[in-house]
């Protein structure tokens, strides 16, 4: 018998561990995260064992040749406090390289992640209420499917700092029973879109991106829309203060907050237009 921690990759068929352990952790993943969440990168999920038995996991995506995100990083509670997450931290961090590295972090954690060269740049807030919202008659919404998804591509690159195509396709997927996305589409232009989909509890918002306050309020709405009287959650990013004013329009209250931080120059993004971040896990 050994004590000795060995990281191996998870595949596809395993990708439902770390969301059953995040679910455990109270972080209410997605009903069908799993294969978007694979598709980003399918040799960046890790499980830590000994003897076979699982200790941990964790998630070092890579986007491209210079980015990635770390996300799933939990620990078994009787293998806590025993060197153990150090251990497939580094894996992860070694399989990332050199690249600029994101995370969302809890408060109480970001120390630790400072002493490994992350910065803290902004803050993320969990709103949560119920939706009361009518979905919009409006023209200018369309349905996501496969006939605009080039065109939400390249919308999508001005707010992430990888291509994430693969990833994209899976989390826009029109033929889910579980999500359901919109496009604000106006002269031909993708001005906004945004995505929602069912999680364990109630149903998350993210992306919702826009080009204007007014574009993101119209598509909150036809979001929210589909999920009248349900709980709804949306993902903030702090220095957003649109963001957080539609959130305080429609009576979703602060629960919870992450530290976006960054190992390496951090990415200039346009925070201003981005009302919901995509994925803690994934940025």
């Amino acid at each position: 018998m050994t004590t000795e921690l060995q990281v191996r990759q998870l595949t596809e068929n395993e990708i439902h561990v770390p969301l059953s352990m995040a679910m455990e952790e109270g972080w209410n993943p997605g009903l069908e995260d799993g294969p978007a969440f694979f598709s980003a990168d399918p040799t960046g999920y890790f499980a830590g064992e000994i003897d076979g038995k699982l200790v941990n996991v964790i998630s070092g995506v890579r986007y491209g040749n210079g980015y990635g995100f770390i996300g799933l990083y939990i620990c078994k509670r009787e293998f806590r406090t025993k060197g153990y997450g150090h251990q497939i931290w580094h894996h992860a961090m070694s399989y990332l390289g050199t690249r600029v590295i994101g995370l969302d972090a809890v408060n109480e954690q970001t120390a630790s992640y400072a002493e490994h060269g992350f910065k803290s740049i902004y803050r993320n807030i969990r709103q949560i209420g119920t939706s009361t919202c009518d979905t919009p008659m409006d023209p200018r919404i369309a349905p996501l499917g496969r006939g605009i998804f080039p065109s939400i591509r390249d919308y999508d690159q001005r707010f992430f700092p990888a291509e994430r195509e693969d990833f994209l396709k899976r989390w826009t997927d029109p033929m889910s029973e579980t999500r359901k996305g919109f496009a604000f589409v106006e002269d031909g232009i993708v001005m906004g879109y945004g995505v929602i989909r069912q999680c364990h509890e109630g149903f998350k918002i993210g992306p919702l991106f826009a080009d204007t306050p007014e574009i993101a309020d119209t598509l909150f709405r036809a979001l929210a829309g589909q999920v009248k009287g349900q709980f709804v959650i949306l993902d903030t990013p702090e220095p957003n203060a649109a963001a957080l004013l539609l959130a305080e329009k429609y009576e979703l209250s602060p629960e919870f907050e992450t530290f976006r931080m960054y190992r390496g120059k951090a990415p200039e993004l346009p925070l201003d237009q981005m009302f919901g971040i995509t994925t803690f896990e994934l940025g």
